[in-house]
């Protein structure tokens, strides 16, 4: 009789998913941000803060999750063109694994056998064998190409902004926006690149707590235009400065406009209308209480009313709608609005925020903006300036809507900001207003109009 080789039944040749902590963590991340709302720049800090994981973990973490929430344009071109489904009708999970799985093949140095075992582990283990296999195929299909195979079409793409799209990861009704304000499309694609670039920390001293000197002794770089800030290459929430609320993070370009509307801001009483989280409030409220003047802090929102109190030293914090800011029954020489707005011009801190904001969400934010403008102007005194600002250089989120001020609002009159700018800060005027670019500047993309109440 022969010999016979019995096969061992599957079940007990099964080996349970091992999938690497950091890339588990990455995945999880994702999903929170992708289909839970959930904001990259809050979480990740927080999950990395309560891991165990080593350094370079956390770095890789730190890549995947920004890295691949930037880019999911661009890899949703790859991976449509070889599902067998349409792509807007594949689980969500296997999409985000997979576009995961294309970072690490695309634009990480990771070798492709390694960025797809490791993507299929995850896949096994949060969401089963069955969609684990369709992952692995997916993935072993890009492989089968080099990116320079896979984009080498977009060449043949005429229209620049879909071509650019695609290349850059950014939303059509984007890159057409950034064209409209930049009039080249060399601009436009200087302007998309930077931001798919991990910007720096940057610190910035609180007058009269720290200065730019204390920033560079802990090893620092100065900012190029804001003689109060500096770039840290590190975690900045390990700095005694920044944990004894003596110095506080923030952009550059953010930084410009609390100093310049400081510059330029009269009177003794001032306001910032929409102040959460905190940022442009603290270093408004310690200039404030260098000059030995009264400064007042609003925002809508309970929790980050609370950010707010904790970096403003003692200034009085209001709860409460911008637009019913004339019940305090109390007038202001200098009042900001930092507007709430799309974002567009923080795109490389806020990689999600490119996907999430809508032309819709335009329509209703530029309608909240005038109707805080319009609030501002009631408790405004004669002579007080008005500063509105945001973080977005979309024309209709600023040179449309300083228009509409002077049009709406007779009384009110634009102040030339060329006189108020740093030392070399060129191509960052518009209209009279500070409008800067990332690509020409290095800072967030803020705009910045001042507009003075004539008597």
């Amino acid at each position: 009789m022969k010999d016979l080789t019995l096969v061992e039944p599957r079940r007990n040749t099964f080996k349970s998913p091992k999938p690497e902590p950091s890339r588990l963590l990455a995945f999880d991340l994702i999903t929170e941000v992708n289909r839970n709302q959930g904001y990259s720049n809050l979480l990740l800090p927080q999950a990395l803060s309560s891991s165990n994981l080593p350094e370079r973990d956390r770095n890789l973490v730190t890549e995947l999750v920004y890295g691949t929430l930037r880019m999911q344009g661009r890899h949703d071109w790859v991976l449509a063109q070889i599902s067998d489904r349409p792509w807007s009708e594949v689980d969500a999970g296997i999409v985000d694994i997979a576009r995961m799985g294309v970072h690490q093949i695309h634009q990480m140095r990771i070798p492709d056998h390694a960025s797809v075992s490791a993507s299929v582990e995850v896949a096994r283990k949060r969401l089963g064998e069955s969609k684990a296999s369709f992952v692995n195929a997916l993935l072993r299909s890009v492989t089968r190409k080099s990116i320079e195979d896979w984009f080498s079409p977009l060449a043949d793409i005429k229209d620049p902004i879909t071509r650019l799209s695609i290349q850059y990861s950014h939303p059509e009704w984007i890159v057409s926006a950034y064209y409209d304000l930049l009039k080249d499309w060399d601009e436009v694609e200087a302007a998309l690149s930077i931001n798919n670039i991990a910007a720096l920390p940057t610190l910035v001293s609180w007058p009269g707590y720290s200065t730019q000197e204390d920033l560079l002794a802990i090893g620092a770089e100065a900012t190029k235009f804001s003689q109060l800030g500096a770039r840290w290459k590190g975690n900045p929430g390990s700095l005694d400065l920044i944990r004894h609320r003596l110095a506080g993070v923030q952009d550059e370009g953010s930084q410009l406009v609390a100093s310049l509307f400081a510059q330029a801001a009269p009177g003794s009483r001032w306001l910032d209308l929409c102040a959460g989280p905190g940022g442009k409030a603290a270093l408004l409220a310690a200039l404030a209480q260098q000059r030995s003047l009264t400064f007042t802090a609003n925002e809508i929102s309970v929790p980050r009313a609370e950010l707010v109190k904790r970096v403003v030293h003692g200034a009085r914090v209001w709860v409460g709608d911008g637009r019913d800011i004339a019940s305090h029954n109390e007038s202001f020489d200098a009042i900001l609005i930092d507007a709430p707005c799309t974002g567009l011009g923080a795109l490389r801190r806020r990689p999600e925020v490119r996907w999430r904001r809508t032309l819709q969400d335009l329509r209703e934010l530029t309608s909240l903006q005038r109707e805080l403008i319009d609030a501002a102007i009631t408790v405004l005194e004669p002579n007080g300036i008005l500063g509105y600002a945001t973080c977005s250089p979309h024309l209709a989120e600023t040179t449309v809507q300083v228009n509409d001020i002077i049009k709406n609002h007779p009384e009110m009159e634009l102040v030339d900001l060329t006189p108020y700018l740093p030392d070399g800060l060129d191509g960052a005027i518009r209209g009279g207003a500070m409008a800067l670019w990332t690509h020409r500047h290095g800072t967030d993309s803020m705009f910045l109009a001042i507009l003075v109440k004539k008597s």
